[in-house]
């Protein structure tokens, strides 16, 4: 599911709002989720999962193509563990 499909689907389950007010209200949350995400923080939804930003250390790669060493810099990337609730839901059927 992309970005406009939620938006569609959440319009549709709620004919009372807008979509442009739905897309809002998808963009507020995103926006959240970053902010809290890009200050160090952690934003968890119960059941659903959790959002972390954890540091990857600076390294030495290669190019694919030379085979030359490549200085990789210290980077932070955003991770996603699940929550009971949707292993719970994806694992009901096996």
């Amino acid at each position: 599911m992309v970005r406009s499909e939620l938006i569609q689907k959440l319009a549709a389950e709620r004919p009372d709002l807008q979509l442009e007010t739905m897309e809002a209200v998808v963009d507020a949350v995103f926006d959240a989720i970053t902010d809290t995400l890009a200050r160090g923080g952690r934003v968890e939804i119960r059941g659903f999962g959790a959002f972390v930003a954890k540091t990857r250390q600076a390294r030495t790669g290669r190019n694919p193509r030379t085979g030359d060493a490549v200085a990789i810099t210290e980077k932070r990337v955003p991770t996603f563990r699940a929550g009971k609730g949707i292993l719970a839901r994806l694992n009901e059927k096996l």
